[in-house]
C-alpha cells in the first residue's frame, strides 16, 4: 500500500490593484466564488459611501480624526491618500489570518500596493490594467458616481498609476471581468503550488 505525502501549503497574501475604474472590486468578487481558503480584508477609509455600499461590507466608513488614530497607533498594514480620501487595512485581521493558515486577498490602490510589498515581499502582486485609456475612461463616467472634475483628476492619476504596473508580479488586463477574474485564478493556484510554500511531511 502506498503511503501519500502529507503535504502543507504556507497561506500567503494577494494584492490586486489598478487604477480608479479600473473593476477591481467585480473582478475580486468573482475570484472569490472560485478561490477556497481566501479571505478579503475590509478597508477603513474616510470618504461617504457611494451608492448602495454598506459599512463593514464594502469598508469601514470613519472620519478622518479616527483614522489618523489608528494610523499613529500602528493598527494599519498600509495606508494612502487618494483623490483627498484616506484608505488603509486593519493590520490586526491580515496577521490573525496569515497566522491561522488562511490566505488573503487585499483590493488596494497602487501606493498601498508598494508598502504591503515593502512589508511583506512575498506576497503577490496583480495589476489590473484597462484595455485602454478611453475604456477607462468610459467606465469611470458609467459609474455616474463623481462629478466631471473628479473624473478629471482620478484619469490624470491614473496615468501616473500606470507607471507602477513594472513593480507588480503580473499585468492582467481586465477587458471582461470574467475572463480577467480567470487569468488572476490561475495566477493565485500556481503561486499556492510554489515549492517555497510547499512542506513534505
Amino acid at each position: 500500500m502506498t503511503t501519500p505525502f502529507n503535504i502543507s501549503r504556507k497561506p500567503f497574501l494577494v494584492v490586486v490593484s489598478g487604477p480608479s475604474g479600473v473593476g477591481k472590486s467585480t473582478v475580486v468578487d468573482r475570484v472569490f466564488k472560485h478561490a477556497a481558503g481566501f479571505v478579503s480584508s475590509v478597508s477603513v477609509t474616510t470618504r461617504p459611501p457611494r451608492g448602495a455600499e454598506k459599512d463593514g461590507v464594502d469598508y469601514f466608513f470613519i472620519t478622518r480624526e479616527a483614522f489618523e488614530r489608528r494610523r499613529d497607533a500602528g493598527e494599519l498594514l498600509e495606508w494612502a491618500e487618494v483623490h483627498g480620501n484616506l484608505y488603509g487595512t486593519p493590520a490586526p485581521f491580515v496577521a490573525e489570518s496569515l497566522a491561522g493558515g488562511v490566505n488573503v486577498i487585499l483590493e488596494i490602490d497602487i501606493q498601498g500596493g508598494m508598502s504591503v510589498k515593502e512589508r511583506f515581499p512575498e506576497a503577490v502582486l496583480i495589476f489590473l490594467l484597462p484595455p485602454g485609456f478611453e475604456a477607462l475612461k468610459e467606465r469611470l463616467k458609467g459609474r455616474a458616481t463623481d462629478e466631471e472634475s473628479v473624473i478629471r483628476r482620478r484619469l490624470e492619476n491614473a496615468k501616473h498609476e500606470l507607471t507602477f504596473s513594472n513593480r507588480y508580479d503580473y499585468i492582467v488586463i481586465n477587458d471582461e471581468a470574467g475572463r480577467c477574474a480567470d487569468d488572476c485564478l490561475s495566477i493565485i493556484r500556481a503561486e499556492a503550488l510554489r515549492e517555497e510554500r510547499t512542506t513534505l511531511g
